[in-house]
């Protein structure tokens, strides 16, 4: 594979990893194959035992701050901020934990022995799972499926993004080698892994043309997928919104963490037109004192390089299009990055755009937003639900019972309150997309329960002894 380099220095290569062939991702499933066996006969407190020592193990490589250590490393390999790095890791740790507490009870058998006969419900494992996993926020996204399809007794052989290679092994190889493997390289492997025969389970976290080339992959061996994919996220204000300094740096971090390289950014900002100027003022002066361009590694830096030349490419023409348009566009926050050492793009906050405009109706994934207005709430709702995007949304307001009234009507997979991004998740509440924003959840009972299926065990009263018979060929009553 082509060096891995990073972002704030391109200069700087961070490392390298081997390109797996076809053969390579077959001996990773069938190694994988060859152990999920006796890892399902075990327990699944035993299981859950596991993760959790896995958990501790991610938390102490958070905290870690010998040269290289795993926050560093992602950094310099994604071109997050260091603090938003060991975040990401601690977060990955609280999640293992949960999943280690909530795994046995969630995938216990159920049994059931009344008057219609009796019933064994069985939480079973898929067999190996396959997880391809995106660059932005590689280990938390890793361990969301990697956490819970162990935990119900499936193993693992995970793809990492060719763009951020290096962190999510390095992680890994905190559990037993045999339940979780890891094979490198881009389109190609990922379609040998999807499409091995011994696959059974797809998960899926990426952009959309991965998503529907992948899903013909697993289509042809009708391998079942949880496909976590884009959204165009609105954030609607109503008139009664709190513009106080504290609400406006949580929304503009909402926008522009990761340099606004997430799948839940808020990606449109709707604003009612009467407050529109006060909004504005509260905004810009947030995005004054929360906004540092530069190295990630460097003390202060909240926002980092874009991943690559083409997603600098891309913004940057967003930007200059709504400029072209008649837009405004305004330069947000401080720098302190030498612009021309890596992929930095300047924060923006675009203005006067029609919702036709690409950098409203399209996913940015990148350090800008517009700037709405809206005249009435039947509009904001009809305008935040336009496009074939569901992914997130967030509505705020001081009045929870209208903003919760406001949420029921928008087509989004996870609605926040005011918040939005990843100060609104919360380990219990299942996470995923509607319309082309995907399938399936991640977090929650929800997203332990995507990894394991239910068996059925049954004996129908009637044929029990004692039973009172039934015709052959009857339907039951």
């Amino acid at each position: 594979m082509d060096p891995e380099e990073n972002p704030a220095r391109l200069t700087e290569e961070v490392g390298r990893v081997p390109v797996a062939s076809a053969a390579d991702v077959d001996a990773a499933v069938r190694a994988a194959e060859s152990a999920r066996r006796g890892w399902y006969a075990a327990a699944v407190s035993e299981r859950a035992d596991l993760v959790a020592e896995v958990a501790e193990a991610v938390a102490a490589a958070a905290e870690a701050t010998r040269p290289g250590h795993p926050a560093e490393l992602l950094a310099r390999e994604t071109g997050k901020p260091l603090p938003d790095c060991r975040g990401e890791l601690r977060f990955a740790a609280a999640y293992l934990r949960w999943v280690a507490e909530q795994a046995p009870a969630a995938l216990a058998d159920r049994e059931l022995d009344d008057a219609e006969g009796r019933l064994l419900l069985r939480r079973c494992p898929y067999g190996v799972v396959a997880a391809i996993t995106p660059w932005n926020a590689p280990v938390i996204l890793t361990l969301l499926k990697v956490g819970p399809a162990l935990a119900a007794g499936n193993t693992v052989v995970v793809k990492p993004s060719p763009l951020a290679p290096l962190t999510v092994p390095a992680v890994l190889a905190l559990f037993p080698p045999e339940l979780v493997h890891v094979v490198h390289g881009g389109a190609a492997t990922g379609h040998a892994l999807v499409g091995h025969p011994l696959v059974h389970r797809v998960a899926f976290t990426g952009g959309p043309q991965a998503a529907r080339e992948l899903g013909v992959s697993a289509a042809r061996r009708i391998t079942p997928a949880v496909m976590e994919l884009g959204g165009n996220d609105a954030a609607v204000l109503l008139d009664d919104a709190d513009l106080s300094d504290e609400a406006m740096e949580r929304l503009v971090l909402a926008s522009f963490a990761t340099a606004g390289q997430v799948c839940m950014a808020a990606k449109r900002l709707y604003v009612p037109r009467r407050r529109f100027g006060d909004f504005r003022v509260a905004y810009l002066a947030a995005a004054a004192r929360t906004l540092v361009l530069g190295d990630p590694l460097d003390p202060g830096v909240t926002v980092g390089p874009l991943i690559s030349a083409d997603a600098a490419r891309r913004v940057r023409a967003l930007v200059a299009d709504a400029a072209d348009r008649g837009g405004d566009v305004t330069e947000l926050g401080a720098v302190r990055a030498d612009m021309d050492a890596g992929y930095f793009v300047r924060p923006t906050l675009l203005a006067a755009l029609d919702d036709d405009a690409p950098a409203v109706s399209r996913e940015q994934f990148g350090p800008t937003v517009p700037l709405l207005a809206y005249d009435t709430e039947d509009e904001a709702v009809a305008r935040a639900n336009a496009g074939d995007l569901g992914l997130g949304a967030s509505v705020w307001s001081a009045d929870e019972e209208r903003a919760f009234a406001f949420a029921r009507r928008l087509e989004a997979g996870f609605t926040f309150v005011n918040t939005h991004n990843r100060t609104g998740m919360a380990l219990r509440a299942p996470f995923g997309g509607v319309k082309r924003s995907g399938y399936g959840r991640e977090y929650g009972v929800e997203g332990l329960l995507e990894y394991a299926q239910t068996c059925v065990v049954h004996a129908p009263a009637a044929f029990r002894p004692g039973g009172a018979g039934m015709a052959a060929g009857a339907y039951p009553a």
